[in-house]
């Protein structure tokens, strides 16, 4: 089950020997090559779980989140094939990510998803600048080595779990008033959350790799079984047809283009590790235009989904782990899994369908993805050496940033909506205090106070008093 919010996985050394059964160029049979490609599909909840927690948090209607399903397809498949095939000519598959999930939620809610999704194309077009291909590599890398610090990413990975937890345990009980709220609504959740969890725990293979999948497929039995579900009506839906261009209307905000800027430094840097660790599994090194390459694809292909309502994506890390478990590294099976999904765009029953899943069952599976996506940042933070300057950025940024939610009406409806807007969302409002505390201190305190000689302060832990303890 993918987050994407944790730290790309350490690249294995490219001269160690090759690991997988199957090459990169090499092809299999048409069979088996079907059965991969759908097994890495299998992985890919992102691109119809992502929606329906901005459709439940957003209030949107099914045929909203249908239109945002059709457009994850698109892009997911179109990126996924341009990787495979022509650009990194590696088996990458990319999708959703929960960063930029979190962004249009947060984005959404205060200026609309057509402003959040038009600030997604604009902040891509300026990292299409930073990565376009050339043999220096650009802008990016000193970028992203900024924002990825650990301290950085951590808490706001902390934040992005404690304000996402509303919108999962708010839909344990079912909707209020509708017939399946309460005692059966909940035993749908708890179903689909233990079927969730004894896949992560007790499964391998596809079966762990697939928990969350499997888990809503296990509830929305459940909930069949117990009357608190039944099939969508598709009636009404055309069998075949295109995703719709700018179908929430396009917008274009600074604040939000700058939540977007470290949404998409979050994804890219998660796809440079991908990059590297896939290709040493082949035996290939990726140099720096090669990288270049894939992250341009990468932020062409997000710029381009935006206009059709799509989630940014990134490198999935559970579709590395197909390749590494399998040892089939052919790129043409995850090609063939990119041509799947860009076919399923085109079917809107197949997107209505998905947007119509059971609501505590989909409140289950997301309730366990976001704590995970919390404690990711939590194992995050475990890198950081927490001297009093550290804690100065990562305390305040933390508190300050959920607590700003609770400021009263009064004040807040005061401020103008630009200001008010980014104060009262704990994750626009940590991502500003983040950077600004972070390049603040570690970048202008703390060289200085190296400078005047005051190591201490560089390297003390805090240590909390006790009763008959004495800070070291």
């Amino acid at each position: 089950m993918t987050t994407h919010a944790a730290p790309p996985p350490a690249p294995t050394d490219a001269s160690a020997p090759p690991v997988l059964s199957v090459g990169f160029s090499e092809r299999l049979p048409a069979g088996r090559t079907a059965l991969f490609a759908v097994q890495h599909l299998l992985a890919l909840t992102g691109i119809w779980v992502f929606p329906n927690v901005i459709g439940s948090a957003l209030k949107l209607s099914s045929d909203q989140v249908a239109l945002m399903i059709q457009a994850c397809f698109l892009l997911t498949g179109l990126v996924t094939i341009l990787q495979s095939s022509r650009v990194l000519k590696l088996p990458i598959v990319q999708g959703p990510t929960a960063a930029f999930m979190v962004a249009i939620i947060s984005s959404g809610a205060a200026y609309g998803l057509g402003t959040a999704f038009g600030s997604m194309a604009i902040a891509g077009l300026v990292f299409m600048l930073l990565t376009i291909p050339l043999k220096r590599f650009g802008l990016f890398g000193h970028v992203s080595a900024f924002v990825s610090s650990p301290i950085v990413l951590g808490t706001l990975f902390v934040i992005i779990g404690a304000q996402l937890a509303s919108i999962g345990a708010g839909g344990w009980f079912g909707t209020s008033g509708s017939p399946s709220y309460g005692v059966l609504a909940l035993l749908v959740t708890v179903a689909t959350g233990l079927i969730v969890l004894l896949c992560l725990v007790l499964g391998t293979g596809i079966l762990k790799r697939g928990a969350v999948f499997w888990g809503i497929v296990g509830g929305s039995v459940v909930a069949l079984l117990v009357g608190q579900w039944s099939f969508p009506d598709l009636s009404a839906a055309s069998l075949v047809g295109a995703p719709h261009l700018l179908p929430y209307g396009f917008g274009v905000s600074l604040p939000v283009v700058v939540l977007m800027l470290v949404a998409f430094l979050q994804a890219g840097t998660e796809s440079m590790g991908m990059y590297t660790m896939i290709a040493s599994w082949g035996g290939e090194t990726v140099d720096t235009a090669r990288v270049n390459r894939g992250l341009f694809a990468e932020f062409t292909g997000t710029v381009l989904g935006a206009l059709f309502g799509g989630i940014g994506t990134t490198s999935y890390p559970e579709n590395a782990g197909i390749v590494r478990v399998s040892g089939v590294g052919s790129r043409f099976v995850t090609m063939t899994a990119g041509g799947i999904a860009v076919a399923l765009a085109f079917f809107p029953p197949v997107s209505l369908f998905l947007a119509g899943i059971s609501g505590p069952v989909l409140s289950a599976a997301t309730t366990i993805l976001f704590g995970i996506i919390a404690v990711s940042g939590i194992q995050m933070l475990a890198a950081v050496r927490w001297d009093d300057l550290n804690l100065a950025v990562g305390a305040v940024a933390f508190i300050v940033a959920l607590g700003s939610q609770f400021i009263p009406t009064a004040i807040s409806s005061a401020l103008p909506s630009s200001v008010a807007t980014v104060v009262t969302s704990p994750m626009m409002m940590g991502m500003f205090l983040l950077l600004g505390l972070h390049g603040a201190i570690n970048h202008g305190v703390r060289p200085l106070l190296a400078r005047r000689g005051h190591p201490r302060r560089l390297i003390a832990p805090i240590v909390t008093r006790t009763e008959g303890n004495t800070p070291a």
